[in-house]
């Protein structure tokens, strides 16, 4: 069995569900075919077992041969010893098929889901992408899995017809005209089973959305009191799948039942015949037995083809969408011929032509936006998650490729989340970062207190989304891990949104520290942050209106509204007190050993971490390790502050 996870699944052919599904069959053509021999071999041992009876019987008891009678019985051990064998076999290889068609389908929408960045989310709802992976490479499978079964029911019916034939004419025609009725019988219960399995999955699908959605946000509708409401509301949409798998189940339990009574009557009729030929004499008792093993038989490769015919129909229905998502084509091409980008920054970093922001080399920028377009929006535009005309270092983002921009520049937002593992692999996903550098982006963070609260430490295991964390905790670690990815230009929008005011001034007072000698840019309303920042940029309504200091601008009473929240204070000294607490609570942690310096930087770490963390354009965080397995994830609002 070949080695899973694939190393390149290949480049999916998508133009319709059947030619995925011939893709993922000439991908696996080898394998394939020789499960398609074992399963010949498996069941043509089958088949001719009757034949080996009834030569037993008519050559060995009929003539009181006893060396004939032994003869046929080693016959009729060796096609038992072919029918293990080579039944083996061909389940290995089956399953082997159908891990393979599980993986690769798995691998394609991952690495194109990543491909489509913050695309897929609007496009395509979450339910959909996980039902791809919960369900839908189960059937794609399936439709492989059965290739050796079919291969061997098809050999076995022509060549048990074949014999038939030879033996009888009437029972050999019965045979050939019986089957094919047979199966074109089954056909017309296809179509409705097809319909009303699609209609059954997308109704699962939205199903799976409304659950994610609903757990994302449970601690928000405890506070608020929703949870009868909505708990009604998801019973209610469940009912509505459960009926429709119902109706699947109808047309299914026909189609089963079906398989079953068909061929028995079949059975039935070849039996009788033949026993009315051999009471006339034209055939031999021998014979007669083997008539009833052939009928007995047929009723395997019988099933096996309407199981194949329900399985490709299966398949069909997964593979579309699958085919769906992989119709998705990114918001943002590439560049047909992408200009280099300078290594060493120049006097500005990053400019926006549509607002006018031009951040410094090297600097903390604050941007505080009022209006519209949101922070969030201009965060997106600035990372080249939305189009826009902004330079990094004079060359204008959308003449770099995606990845490129990625590994520079790094947007983090309120909707970063955690992933299910160990913390050390929460916040270092490329494991190349020691335990010193780990701790200082924890204290620069202000999450001395929360490595201290675990019970293994860096070890400790997280669950997925974070969710054996507070939201205030978890927007630290999320903080911690972007500041770890060390790209050219950090953007942090609102990352200190879910903690409080003293953790919030622990956090400015030592941020611009770590970041020595980078650029970083956090798009706020916080004076804590502002007051800590080289530049403040105010931008009205998507527009910059003034630049300065946090102390210069608290003389706008523009500014002054959107970051004191409309106080009747302009102390340009406000956030004086915190920060001095801040300061304090420093040197406090620098005691404990958690460092915030900037000494065990590592020069050029630009490149271990790339993209973008938790997202705005809602992209998922996987990005920031450089990781392009991982998938695209909806961007979630903070849903708990501390």
């Amino acid at each position: 069995m070949r080695r899973l996870p694939l190393a390149d699944p290949g480049i999916p052919v998508h133009r319709s569900p059947a030619a995925y599904l011939r893709w993922l069959v000439r991908k696996q053509a080898g394998t394939i075919l020789v499960a398609m021999c074992f399963g010949i071999a498996w069941m043509l041992a089958q088949a001719l077992m009757p034949a080996a009876i009834g030569q037993a019987i008519d050559a060995g008891l009929g003539h009181r041969d006893t060396r004939a009678l032994l003869d046929w019985a080693t016959v009729l051990f060796g096609l038992g010893v072919v029918q293990a064998a080579a039944g083996v076999m061909r389940h290995r290889l089956a399953v082997s098929n159908f891990l393979t068609a599980a993986y690769r389908t798995v691998q394609v929408v991952t690495r194109h889901s990543v491909r489509l960045g913050a695309t897929l989310p609007k496009r395509v709802a979450t339910g959909e992408v996980v039902t791809v992976g919960a369900t839908d490479i189960a059937q794609l499978g399936n439709a492989l899995d059965i290739s050796g079964r079919l291969a061997g029911s098809v050999v076995s019916f022509v060549t048990v017809a074949i014999i038939l034939l030879a033996t009888s004419v009437p029972l050999g025609l019965l045979v050939l005209i019986g089957v094919p009725v047979l199966v074109l019988a089954i056909g017309p219960m296809l179509k409705p089973l097809h319909r009303r399995q699609q209609a059954q999955r997308e109704l699962a699908g939205d199903l799976t959305t409304y659950a994610n959605d609903i757990v994302h946000g449970l601690r928000v509708l405890r506070g608020v009191g929703g949870e009868e409401v909505f708990a009604r509301r998801y019973a209610t949409r469940s009912q509505r799948v459960r009926a429709a798998g119902y109706r699947v189940a109808g047309v299914e339990s026909t189609l089963d039942a079906t398989q079953i009574l068909l061929p028995g009557v079949f059975v039935v009729l070849v039996t009788w015949l033949g026993a009315r030929f051999a009471l006339t004499g034209v055939i031999s008792p021998g014979q007669l037995v083997a008539f009833y093993g052939y009928a007995a038989f047929l009723v395997q490769p019988l099933s096996t083809l309407t199981e194949a015919a329900d399985n490709l129909t299966r398949g069909l229905v997964a593979a579309r969408r699958v085919v769906r998502i992989l119709d998705i084509e990114p918001e943002l091409p590439e560049p047909e011929t992408p200009d280099p980008v300078p290594d060493e920054p120049g006097e500005v970093e990053l400019a926006d032509a549509a607002s006018g922001v031009r951040i410094a080399a090297g600097s903390l920028t604050v941007l505080v936006v009022s209006g519209q377009p949101s922070a969030a929006r201009l965060a997106d535009r600035l990372g080249r998650y939305t189009a826009g005309s902004v330079l990094f270092r004079g060359v204008p983002l959308d003449r770099l490729p995606t990845a490129e921009v990625r590994r520079r520049i790094l947007v983090s937002d309120t909707g970063s989340r955690l992933f299910a593992g160990p913390l050390r692999a929460e916040l270092d996903p490329s494991g190349a970062l020691g335990d010193e550098r780990i701790l200082a982006a924890l204290g620069a963070a202000s999450g001395a207190d929360i490595l201290a609260g675990l019970p293994d430490g860096l070890d400790t295991a997280i669950e997925e989304r974070g969710r054996s964390v507070s939201g205030g905790q978890q927007q630290r670690l999320v903080l911690a891990r972007a500041l770890l990815a060390d790209p050219d230009v950090l953007i942090l929008v609102e990352p200190t949104s879910a903690v409080d005011a003293h953790t919030e001034a622990r956090i400015a007072a030592r941020l611009a520290e770590f970041r020595t000698g980078r650029t970083t840019v956090v798009l706020t309303e916080s004076p804590l942050l502002a007051d800590r920042a080289d530049t403040v940029l105010f931008v009205s309504d998507g527009v910059l209106a003034a630049a300065g200091s946090h102390a210069e601008l608290l003389a706008d009473p523009a500014y002054r509204a959107v970051v004191l929240r409309g106080e009747d204070d302009d102390r340009p000294g406000a956030a004086a007190d915190p920060v001095a607490d801040a300061d304090a609570d420093a040197d406090a942690d620098a005691d404990a050993g958690v460092g915030v310096g900037a000494a065990g930087r590592r020069p050029g770490a630009a490149g271990a971490g790339a993209g973008r963390s938790g997202t705005a354009a809602e992209e998922r965080i996987g990005a920031v390790a450089g990781d392009p397995t991982l998938p695209a994830e909806p961007r979630r609002a903070a849903e708990v502050t501390e």
